[in-house]
């Protein structure tokens, strides 16, 4: 009665939290086109979307993906021989296992009318798979741990999936270990399926099954003579044998009832096996009620993820469709890192030490971004600062062995928090420069949110003072701040000492050359820059655009006779301005 109240609620909460899973696909989105898209538009294109590909030439694309992808995992493969053994350990035996064993009396016995747990190949097979997953295990924690690959993070979430599937797998087998030695339990058999058997046939079969079975009996012990075995032989193939074969198939089992015989009595009279039982249907019931909410429901999404985007094709699909995708998505990653292995900026994290640099770790911040979690200042400026660090190199997405778009889907998130009104500093840096010729087409609207830049820039140095806003007798006075200790701590910024205002840099500058009117559009010119900072005019150094428009080209820097490191120096500024900013608003958030 427990076990089947407890199978039905874990299956009430797994269907509940599968809707609920499913349900936020449909009810979330990124991206400004997408939140506009209502739940009921995305249910439609999504059927829409599957009926046209069943009836198409794409179902042969589908097929391919299917057989290659997520039935061989050859993408997997191709990168790493040791996660791809890992993975298909995991999956397939879990999946069998599960089939076989786990829903036998739906399946199995439906396939096989002889079914029995204890015979084989059955058996057998039952204690191979199980196998098959304490090694796909075993390879997961060696990775983790002792291989230690670079840039691979392990969060609770990869724990909590190791942890119940070793203790599902390991308390299966030391159940079957003990019911193998149980006295007891032979006990139980000898009551339910043997009928007329006299004294001595029922002590001849006992000897049998403690000789051949493994069974601890307190009353008979070995060694026994040829004529008391073949009776024993005899009862037990009129009782036994058509639902018991020889232990030593399941050999797991067999191997911890040889280990734990000595003790076998005082397991029995513990009822070890009955404990084991509840230890063991429990973490099932556990494992399959946690499992939508898991990590390891990505066997369900990451399939559906290589098949749905094996069909998608750039700016022909449903905004609908796109937008129901990259919320699947974010269920698919199975955290496994080679997105962070493969990132052209991870090593930035080691400097940086923000997880939001690394793609993998970007996908638990978006999920919480996109559910509506509440997030302190500090959180959204670090998925910024990941967010705009990235260089749109593809690699993440090209490496994905779950096939998500992960670039689309960090031009998404940027877009979404750009309409949070918050300071987002790495806008001002050319590695946003994606982005900025993105603009046409992400933002026709233009006046969908303020100027991110302008912002930023507010941030920086709210009471500066742009050159060209200053009247000819305005004085100009010097303003440390701490900012020249900072200025001075690298051997490149040092050298704005040497600038005598030769204009080359100015001249250098693709910038300048923009512009009709440059100290208009931009404030300060680069030599004025290296002239100003000599002079400690910080305010007008900082609310100058051009320290923020700088491209980063080096031209200023290769064509200065002076040796002036230009480029350094503006880069340097930029970084200090940037820390200080984000100082402040740290210190405001606390207060």
């Amino acid at each position: 009665m427990f076990f089947t109240v407890a199978l039905y609620t874990s299956l009430a909460i797994f269907s509940l939290g599968l809707i609920y899973k499913v349900s936020t696909w449909f009810r979330y989105s990124l991206g400004i086109e997408a939140k506009n898209i209502s739940t009921p538009a995305r249910l439609f294109a999504a059927l829409r979307g599957i009926i046209l590909t069943f009836f198409s030439p794409k179902l042969f694309t589908l097929l391919k993906v299917f057989v290659l992808d997520v039935l061989l995992q050859v993408k997997v493969l191709k990168q790493d021989f040791l996660k791809w053994a890992m993975h298909m350990c995991i999956y397939y035996g879990f999946l069998l296992l599960l089939l076989m064993h786990g829903l036998d009396k739906i399946v199995t016995s439906a396939l096989f009318p002889e079914y029995y747990s204890t015979v084989n190949p059955f058996l057998f097979l039952r204690d191979f798979f199980g196998v098959l997953v304490l090694l796909g295990v075993g390879i997961a924690v060696y990775r983790r741990f002792i291989l230690k690959v670079p840039r691979l993070r392990t969060s609770p979430m990869d724990l909590y999936a190791i942890i119940i599937l070793a203790v599902i797998m390991l308390s299966g087998f030391l159940l079957e270990g003990t019911k193998i030695t149980s006295y007891t339990k032979y006990q139980e058999m000898v009551e339910e399926y043997t009928v007329a058997a006299d004294e001595e046939e029922l002590r001849s079969l006992e000897a049998y099954w403690v000789a051949k079975f493994g069974v601890v009996s307190p009353e008979v012990k070995g060694p026994f003579d040829a004529d008391t075995l073949a009776a024993g032989k005899e009862a037990h193939e009129m009782s036994c044998l058509q639902c018991h074969s020889r232990p030593q198939w399941g050999f797991t089992g067999y191997t911890v009832a040889k280990v734990t015989k000595p003790v076998a009595p005082l397991l029995d009279r513990a009822k070890a096996s009955s404990i084991l039982l509840y230890i063991h249907f429990l973490a099932c019931f556990i494992g399959l009620a946690y499992l939508p909410f898991s990590k390891m429901f990505h066997i369900f999404t990451t399939p559906l993820s290589l098949l749905v985007n094996s069909v998608m094709e750039e700016g022909k699909s449903a905004p609908a469709n796109i937008a129901t995708i990259q919320m699947l998505e974010l269920d698919a990653c199975m955290h496994c890192g080679t997105c962070s292995v493969q990132c052209r900026v991870g090593v930035v994290f080691e400097t940086l030490r923000n997880l939001n640099i690394l793609p993998s770790e970007k996908i638990p911040s978006i999920k919480a971004l996109v559910t509506g979690k509440k997030l302190s200042a500090e959180e959204i400026r670090n998925i910024q600062e990941g967010l705009h660090l990235c260089t749109n190199c593809h690699r993440c997405t090209v490496v994905c062995p779950a096939g998500i778009n992960l670039q689309e889907l960090w031009l998404s998130v940027r877009e979404t928090l750009l309409e949070r009104h918050q300071p987002e500093f790495f806008v001002l840096s050319p590695l946003s420069l994606y982005r900025g010729l993105m603009q046409d087409s992400l933002d026709p609207d233009k006046d969908h949110y303020p100027d991110p830049i302008e912002l930023a820039l507010k941030n920086i140095y709210p009471n500066g003072i742009p050159l060209h806003m200053l009247d000819s007798d305005t004085p100009l006075v010097p303003s440390d701040n701490g900012l020249s200790g900072k200025v001075y701590q690298s051997a490149q910024a040092s050298t704005f000492s040497h600038c005598f205002r030769c204009v080359t840099c100015t001249n250098a500058c693709p910038v300048v050359r923009n512009y009709a009117k440059p100290s208009e559009a931009v404030g300060l010119l680069p030599h004025q820059i290296m002239h100003a900072a000599g002079m400690g005019l910080w305010d007008i150094v900082f609310s100058s655009r051009m320290l923020w428009d700088c491209l980063g080209c080096y031209q200023c820097q290769e064509h200065c006779p002076q040796g002036v490191c230009v480029a350094d120096i503006i880069y340097e500024l930029k970084n200090i301005a940037v820390t200080r900013a984000k100082e402040k608003l740290t210190k405001q958030a606390k207060t």
